[in-house]
C-alpha cells in the first residue's frame, strides 16, 4: 500500500478503525503529525507510526462541523456590517416598546 503524505486540511479514513480524521498540523522539525477526528477528538502521531497506519485519502464529510455545533453564519466575518434580505421593508426598522424577560420598574 501507498504512503500518504500527511496534508494539513485533508481528511483520511483509517482502513483499520474506519475513523475519519483531519491533519490539522505537520511539524517537520519534530516529525509530529496532529490530527482531529470527525468527533472532535485531537491526536497526535509521529511520522514512523503515520508510515505504519494503513490510510486512504477521502472528501471531507457532509457534516464534519457537526460535533462543533457550526453553520454557514460562523464563517462570516462579524467585522461586516449586517444586512437582512428585507433592508427594504418598513417593519424590520421598528423596535418594540417592550423587551420579553425585562419589566419597567
Amino acid at each position: 500500500m501507498k504512503m500518504l503524505s500527511p496534508v494539513p486540511g485533508a481528511w483520511y479514513k483509517d482502513l483499520q478503525t474506519h475513523a475519519l480524521f483531519e491533519v490539522i498540523d505537520w511539524d517537520m522539525d519534530h516529525q509530529a503529525i496532529e490530527i482531529q477526528y470527525l468527533d472532535g477528538e485531537v491526536a497526535e502521531y509521529d511520522l514512523e507510526a503515520w508510515r505504519d497506519m494503513q490510510l486512504e485519502e477521502v472528501e471531507a464529510p457532509e457534516d464534519w462541523r457537526a460535533p462543533f455545533e457550526l453553520d454557514d453564519d460562523d464563517m462570516l466575518d462579524p467585522d461586516l456590517p449586517m444586512h437582512p434580505e428585507d433592508w427594504a421593508n418598513p417593519l424590520s426598522s421598528i423596535e418594540p416598546d417592550a423587551m420579553y424577560g425585562v419589566e419597567d420598574l
